[in-house]
């Protein structure tokens, strides 16, 4: 287990010692929700979107004050592991959720993080979503489809669900690296100057149920795909 894969494992730890009843975030729902307060055209202050991290009531009742701390700066870190991915090339690797008796990528969470984090600041994104070229308007539209996919107010039909199921932990990526296209121009700027030549497009990543490209013989999302 690496330096990163530990930072995730106590941050998913340390998470899960909120008390329960308050519903906090797990460790999906918290990388989609920075996700989404990154992703917003407005920024968004801590002071803010931190209370919705720990449950229902915006209280941590957090054991002690190490506590407190830890947990806090566990979270700020990994806030801040995402702005830089975002700064350094637009794309970011969701971390899902895996059912482990049936070893099914659950884009769910992440989903639910991210929306939440949009409904912080729903007149930034409804202005960005009138005033965006069609690729982004339809990309934010697929990702509120899949909010209501698993929130059972989905139109589709369930041949449908299941295909979108399928292809919703690929298409994730790309649909944030769209977005951030419009809701955060300046750092398009950035990657310019960072990586000439990068196309419009972020370039696709293996299917999660394709074989890994490091030569493990595993597959995807069971490898390097894993977070």
């Amino acid at each position: 287990m690496d330096k990163e894969e530990k930072r995730l494992d106590r941050l998913s730890e340390l998470l899960h010692a909120l008390p329960a009843d308050n519903l906090p975030m797990t460790l999906s729902e918290l990388d989609g929700y920075v996700t989404g307060v990154l992703a917003c055209p407005e920024m968004i202050a801590p002071s803010e979107w931190l209370p919705e991290v720990w449950g229902e009531t915006g209280e941590a009742h957090f054991a002690d004050q190490k506590a407190a701390e830890e947990t806090i700066g566990a979270v700020m870190t990994h806030y801040n592991s995402v702005a830089e991915a975002m700064t350094r090339s637009l794309w970011i690797e969701p971390i899902y959720e895996v059912d482990p008796n049936s070893d099914e990528t659950l884009w769910e969470p992440w989903v639910d993080g991210f929306t939440r984090a949009m409904g912080l600041r729903p007149d930034a994104w409804e202005k960005l979503l009138d005033q965006a070229d069609e690729e982004t308007r339809t990309t934010m539209i697929f990702l509120m489809a899949l909010q209501d996919i698993y929130t059972g107010k989905s139109k589709f039909s369930d041949e449908e669900i299941d295909e979108i199921d399928l292809e919703a932990p690929d298409l994730i990526p790309n649909c944030v690296a769209t977005i951030l296209h419009q809701s955060r121009p300046e750092l398009v700027g950035t990657v310019a100057a960072n990586l000439p030549g990068m196309p419009h497009k972020a370039t696709p990543r293996p299917g999660r149920n394709d074989l890994c490209s490091c030569g493990s013989g595993r597959k995807y999302k069971l490898c390097c795909g894993r977070n």
